[in-house]
């Protein structure tokens, strides 16, 4: 379905097809202040709320409240969703606005390593110039899955905020390019060039488990193991 929008000189023209909100029942729900709308809301969106608040403040605590808070203000804001965005990206922005809230003002937190220092280097052939060692065979069976798991989850925690949240959105959570820009206001190409170095970054981290050239493979099976059910 397209959405024609009028001109200044009386013409209509194609927006493009409209997105059909997944969400729109649960919006519903929370607009007409159904009992149990509150609790269908974190049902489908506390564990993801709390994995992007976690990834940007850094630690649970402040992730828990930051959630709490967010999820309170969804409740009492909800007229003020106009639909201009899907949901998720509407209820994403509050959160991650909550979470980088308890981050700023939480005094000495981790200094963070700028990715420029730590990306992996190649030659001109697109090769990398210093190749991981080959440990595939232990990542075949559980207990290299398991180690290989918490590799991944520690070098998420690397990463720099501003990326951790782009990665989580777009790559656990599967949102859109767009999605995401609208979750964390920034334009698609900011949203497109942060998942590129956060998977860069990870693969690089990965190496160290796997083989380079299996490291991005093996980085989206475990990022998809982090999902919830």
């Amino acid at each position: 379905m397209a959405v024609e929008l009028e001109t200044a000189g009386g013409a209509r023209q194609s927006a493009g097809p409209a997105r059909v909100d997944r969400d729109r029942d649960l919006v519903d729900a929370l607009r007409r202040r159904q009992p149990t709308a509150a609790e269908q809301l974190l049902a489908i969106y506390g564990n993801r709320a709390d994995r992007l608040a976690r990834g940007i403040t850094g630690n649970s605590a402040d992730a828990e409240e930051a959630v709490q808070d967010a999820l309170w203000t969804v409740t009492r804001k909800i007229d003020s969703f106009r639909g201009e965005s899907v949901f998720a990206s509407w209820l994403y922005r509050i959160v991650a606005n909550a979470a980088y809230q308890k981050r700023r003002g939480r005094a000495g937190r981790r200094a963070e390593i700028p990715l420029d220092e730590v990306l992996p280097r190649f030659h001109d052939d697109d090769e990398h110039a210093t190749p991981g060692a080959d440990w595939s065979a232990s990542a075949e069976d559980p207990a290299g899955q398991a180690e290989l798991r918490e590799g991944l989850t520690a070098a998420i925690a690397e990463l720099p905020a501003d990326h951790r949240a782009v990665f989580l959105l777009h790559d656990v959570e599967g949102l859109s390019n767009l999605e995401v820009g609208e979750a964390l206001r920034l334009k698609v190409a900011n949203v497109k060039s942060r998942v590129h170095r956060a998977r860069l970054f990870l693969r690089k981290r990965l190496a160290a488990y796997v083989s380079a050239s299996e490291a991005e493979e093996a980085c989206w099976v475990q990022t998809a193991s982090i999902q919830a059910p």
